[in-house]
């Protein structure tokens, strides 16, 4: 049995939680919500499948600092911007053979990481899975996904592919990357476009989908994130990652989910994760002399949004 800690437990975490430990492993739910925490351990992981089958799940949880015992696998579902303190907090969990796995969504989180443990024990990568938080201890599923992973340091292969095992064990349909970093480049090219727009507009993808502004929105957008992605190597091509974007509207796709940065910032008044995203190619663009003038935009009418909800 893998011991299994879940490093940010929110709806995502607690999704990977709730189908590991179905699958028979030892999971452990680790969170700084206190009321989340507490309403898991007092009546179990509420869980809703398609807003229809509701469960209660006994799965134990725990804030971060509460437990000390080595982990076999952590799995990293933190915001972006909490990535540093959440590793700190749970130094006491990660061993010699501890793999950490980092699905966070946004780029530049490998170094972050590296300041912790060695190489040779991180993997990354992303997830199109999703999921919503809709109180305490309470989660909503609907639809499928995946999971791409890979190894950051090359002798790590087999290791990583014994994650991917574990995870499509439990029905999380893994595979192994051999180009993680171009898929990590184009989801939050993704969540670049998709996330922040529908948390400016207070609207869902397919609504964003149906506006005439959108394709044009699109196209300004991807042409900075490719153009910044270049200098690290990645290939992101503009007409290919836009027809990816396009499918996203269907409403049999993820038309009608509510991204993550419209679940922080519209339903629950919290800081999004826009600097790992917009504002990653905006700061990067500046650094390396390319023009990323609407990114530069949406980062900060995103955080001048979060200043006027979040002061409510």
């Amino acid at each position: 049995m893998t011991k299994i800690a879940i490093a940010g437990s929110g709806a995502m975490g607690s999704r990977f939680g709730y189908m590991l430990q179905a699958a028979g492993n030892d999971v452990v739910l680790l969170d700084n919500w206190v009321e989340h925490v507490q309403a898991i351990n007092t009546k179990g992981l509420t869980v809703a499948i398609a807003g229809q089958d509701v469960q209660h799940v006994q799965i134990p949880a725990a804030l971060p600092t509460a437990i000390k015992d080595v982990q076999d696998v952590i799995i990293i579902f933190t915001k972006s911007m909490q990535l540093g303190a959440m590793l700190q907090s749970i130094k006491p969990l990660i061993g010699e053979k501890t793999k950490v796995v980092c699905l966070l969504n946004g780029l530049g989180h490998p170094e972050t990481i590296e300041r912790y443990l060695p190489k040779h024990n991180i993997f990354v990568g992303i997830t199109l899975w999703t999921a919503g938080l809709t109180g305490p201890g309470e989660i909503s599923l609907s639809g499928s996904g995946s999971v791409e992973l890979q190894n950051v340091a090359p002798e790590a292969k087999g290791a990583a592919e014994e994650l991917v095992a574990m995870l499509s064990a439990a029905g999380l349909h893994a595979t192994y990357s051999a180009d993680v970093l171009f898929s990590i480049w184009r989801k939050a090219c993704v969540n670049g476009t998709l996330n922040s727009l529908c948390a400016l507009l207070d609207c869902n993808i397919a609504q964003l989908g149906r506006t005439s502004q959108v394709n044009s929105l699109l196209a300004s957008i991807v042409a900075e994130f490719s153009a910044v992605a270049a200098t690290e190597a990645v290939d992101l091509d503009v007409p290919t990652t836009i027809a990816h974007i396009d499918q996203l509207f269907d409403p049999t796709q993820a038309g009608e989910h509510y991204p993550s940065m419209h679940q922080d910032l519209i339903q629950h008044h919290r800081l999004t994760e826009i600097d790992y995203l917009n504002g990653y190619v905006a700061r990067k663009g500046q650094e390396r002399g390319i023009p990323t003038p609407v990114n530069q935009l949406i980062t900060q009418l995103v955080h001048t949004k979060e200043a006027l909800v979040i002061e409510k």
